[in-house]
């Protein structure tokens, strides 16, 4: 699924706005603003491999890696220079476009950015919904779609319940035991 791994590559890793989450800003380290980064990305150093990361508000937070820290990287950041300053991006959540991030290997490999929001269709082209979110809590890959007719249910994305994914039309078929779905509005 590239860049971001399991278990973190949940739908905040999915955003419609076409960025990708690939890690946080933990906590900071020391008195010189170091700090702690969580990367979400397959090799954690890879968090700056796809070009300058930036904060959801869209400034861009420039990473100088250290090293490697207990849970996590440890990070300078361009004109932090105090634990004060550090501890102010605990929590700063750091994205790239989607657009930065490689192909895929294969045509069954996807990035959860391309499936959020694509349109979710019976065999016969009927319009059921739209992919909200994509969630991996472990045991596979989750599709949570809201459902035109109301309600929101987690479909397992497997080839079985899902036959066709086509990103070029912005859709994905599912399979006729989803379609009895969407009507509890159950999440």
């Amino acid at each position: 699924m590239g860049p971001p791994r399991t278990p973190e590559r949940q739908a905040r890793a999915a955003r419609p706005d076409r960025r990708v989450l690939l890690g946080t800003i933990t906590a900071p380290h020391g008195v010189r603003g170091l700090v702690k980064v969580r990367s979400f990305t397959d090799e954690p150093t890879d968090i700056v491999r796809y070009g300058p990361l930036r904060d959801a508000g869209g400034r861009v937070i420039a990473l100088s890696l250290r090293g490697p820290t207990k849970g996590g990287l440890l990070a300078a950041v361009d004109g932090v220079d105090d634990r004060e300053a550090a501890e102010a991006l605990r929590g700063v959540e750091l994205y790239v476009p989607r657009e930065a991030l490689p192909a895929t290997d294969d045509d069954e490999e996807y990035y959860y950015a391309d499936l959020v929001d694509l349109r979710v269709e019976t065999a016969d082209g009927a319009m059921l919904g739209r992919v909200r979110a994509v969630h991996d809590f472990g045991a596979g890959d989750v599709l949570e779609v809201d459902f035109e007719a109301g309600g929101r249910e987690l479909l397992p994305f497997t080839r079985d319940m899902v036959p066709v994914v086509d990103l070029a039309g912005g859709r994905l078929v599912v399979a006729a035991a989803a379609v009895a779905g969407g009507d509890d509005g159950a999440a």
